[in-house]
């Protein structure tokens, strides 16, 4: 394995995942900051792919940042997941904001603060989770799935 790793790759083959960054942004009355993303109007929680040259919580700072208005200070790693169907893995981190205004972006149609109860009823499952999973303290989860539902170990 580490000798397949430290061989230099093909410039012509594809990557075989990418990595995405995520943030659970828990306001101290409880709420969490959801987006409803412009190119396909889900609700989601704000994040995207990790660049080449940053850290994960740089990243996740940065996303939240671009598509809420919000600044945060990165708490933990509560979540692992992966999506079979497109190859992504997305690192999943509990913030707090730490200021900024709510506004919508290229990527954001709507920003809200939603209760657990609302991330359950606007979000798909497999979006859900995430969220639900950052206020369980018994993290760091590690799940995947095919775009539309979670797949069970075993």
């Amino acid at each position: 394995m580490l000798l397949y790793m430290s061989q230099p790759q093909e410039a012509t083959s594809p990557p075989l995942h990418s990595v995405s960054v995520a943030g659970v942004v828990v306001r101290e009355d409880g709420r969490l900051l959801a987006i409803r993303r412009a190119d396909n109007g889900t609700w989601e929680l704000p994040g995207g792919v990790l660049e080449l040259d940053e850290t994960p919580e740089t990243g996740v700072a940065r996303e939240v940042l671009e598509e809420t208005g919000i600044h945060v200070e990165v708490d933990e790693l509560t979540g692992v997941y992966k999506n079979t169907t497109r190859g992504i893995v997305a690192l999943v981190f509990r913030c707090k904001p730490s200021g900024g205004t709510e506004r919508t972006s290229d990527e954001s149609t709507a920003v809200s603060w939603l209760t657990p109860d609302e991330v359950s009823k606007r979000m798909s499952e497999v979006y859900a989770i995430r969220l639900l999973d950052a206020l369980d303290d018994s993290g760091p989860h590690v799940r995947s799935h095919d775009g539309k539902q979670l797949i069970t170990a075993g």
